[in-house]
């Protein structure tokens, strides 16, 4: 049924392919070509396709509650965690070439179809948006159908939407990448549960950290060199379609995907914790910390840095082109992350993530102080330090949340981290826009950010745990919670007790 699915939606992917493909003596513009109905059959298909395959993969809630227990899993073998890291570290990679792409298609997008500034700038604003209600959706999925079936969904997600470089019209364009926004929000915090359920103590959290800052690096490397080779060949729809190959590749490996051990085993005995015990106690003081650690990055890099290579370029001191800030910024990702594993795994979590919260804010105020006409090598060194900070936030972020958690309710909470993050893109520029305009500019919106990160990592310092004890701790107050709820839902008869579901009296002198 799985691989079914798979091939209907690659059936519908192919018709839309064979379209852009035959778009080419218009010199690959389809803006005008319009809504065939060989193109709804299509989509029909692919939604079709992703329906019968995500089916597939997700258990139904109590689908073997009369089934014999399941053997004990096998314990997974060095080859097979190898296996596993470089699966979901494909995965990770994948699913961050598709916001970054975002970049590298808005110039053609808006001459093909004469789009004005404010109107292009709906295109990251609803991909985000889409990557927020996907990050919720998908870590709450993950902690009910499983880390496994959430990872698949996502993929087939990435499958069906690469059809976005065939939509003629700007709304169904918009359309398309909310629900690619989706998958891609989804897929980041699931990998992050999985990792930590998956891999033994010790090095794990290195690993994870590495494994987050060099994705995203890849990531953002894999689709600027795409564009750099196939845009001017192609056009910009083409880089769409450029990354189906990668998406096939991701859903043939899903055989080295396995489901958490841990995960299966809870199933056996479910309990179902709800999203708002993220609210509540124990959980409530480092939900706010990771809360507002998430938000102040998402500000800083969704709102500030957004505009800095533009600021930089309009200054006569910068110096620095936006292309070559970017890929300086992506080269100082990989030393930053190192950097950040070896600290967070031989020294301490919530240290690291306070030295990387403080070289943040400590290039911000630098910023806000020199400002953009100073002393040149004052503010390129400034702007190298913004961007090794926030690359170590980032890369810290996803890692923590999955440690601190118990597995109960790990994927919600690193789904409702990320849509924190992510939801700095949605209010973030707007915000920045408005500062930049008035007195002060750019200076202003330094400080502006970095009094937000500066609270987030004073908050991180003063109420933030180290993983460790943290996570044992929340796991054991979360089972009492759990059984403290299921006693309370118990209809106790005076006149009986049960047990197995047969009645029993009760002993003399003991109260029902």
């Amino acid at each position: 049924m799985f691989w079914t699915g798979v091939a209907l939606t690659c059936a519908g992917v192919g018709q839309h392919v064979w379209m852009f493909i035959d778009s080419a003596s218009m010199g690959f513009h389809m803006a005008m070509m319009g809504t065939s109905g060989v193109m709804w059959a299509a989509m029909v298909a692919i939604v079709v396709g992703v329906a019968v395959s995500g089916f597939a993969v997700v258990q139904p809630s109590g689908a073997d509650s009369a089934a014999p227990p399941a053997p004990a899993p096998t314990p997974p073998t060095r080859a097979s965690r190898h296996g596993l890291i470089a699966v979901l570290s494909f995965a990770l990679m994948v699913d961050q070439m598709k916001p970054a792409t975002l970049a590298f298609i808005q110039p053609g997008m808006r001459a093909e179809f004469h789009l004005s500034a404010a109107e292009i700038s709906w295109l990251p604003t609803v991909a985000l948006s889409g990557t927020v209600l996907g990050s919720l959706a998908g870590g709450r999925a993950a902690d009910r159908i499983g880390r496994r079936a959430t990872i698949l969904v996502a993929s087939l997600l990435f499958l069906g939407t690469t059809v976005c470089g065939a939509m003629p019209t700007f709304g169904g364009i918009l359309v398309m990448c909310a629900l690619m926004g989706m998958a891609a929000g989804a897929m980041l915090p699931v990998v992050y549960a999985l990792m930590t359920e998956s891999l033994p103590p010790g090095r794990r959290a290195a690993i994870m950290v590495l494994q987050a800052g060099l994705t995203t690096t890849g990531g953002y490397m894999a689709a600027a060199g795409l564009a750099a080779v196939l845009v001017p060949l192609a056009g910009w729809r083409v880089l769409w379609f450029a990354q189906l190959p990668l998406v096939l590749i991701l859903i043939a490996l899903n055989k080295w995907i396995p489901e958490s051990a841990a995960f299966t085993a809870q199933q056996s005995r479910p309990v179902r914790v709800p999203a708002s015990t993220l609210f509540k106690r124990p959980h409530r003081a480092k939900t706010l910390v990771v809360s507002g650690y998430a938000l102040a990055w998402g500000l800083v890099y969704w709102g500030f840095i957004t505009f800095l290579p533009t600021q930089l370029e309009a200054s006569d001191k910068g110096g620095m082109s936006a292309a070559t800030l970017l890929f300086i910024s992506s080269l100082l990702s990989i030393p930053t992350c190192v950097v950040a594993a070896w600290l967070y795994m031989r020294w301490s979590a919530k240290g690291t993530m306070v030295v990387y919260a403080a070289l943040t804010v400590a290039a911000l105020f630098a910023l806000a102080s020199v400002g953009l006409d100073g002393s040149r090598p004052v503010l390129l060194t400034a702007v190298i330090l913004l961007f090794a900070g926030t690359a170590g936030v980032i890369a810290l972020i996803g890692p923590y949340t999955a440690e601190i958690y118990p597995m109960a309710i790990r994927g919600t909470a690193g789904g409702w981290a990320a849509a924190v993050g992510k939801s700095g893109g949605a209010f973030g520029p707007p915000l920045i826009a408005l500062v930049l305009s008035a007195p002060g500019g750019m200076r202003t919106a330094a400080v502006l950010v970095a009094v937000p990160m500066a609270v987030a990592g004073g908050a991180v310092a003063l109420r933030g745990s180290n993983p460790g004890t943290a996570a044992l701790h929340s796991a054991d107050a979360t089972r009492q919670n759990a059984v403290r709820d299921d006693l309370a839902r118990i209809d106790v008869v005076p006149a009986e007790r049960t047990t197995r579901g047969t009645p029993v009296p009760p002993k003399d002198g003991a109260s029902p």
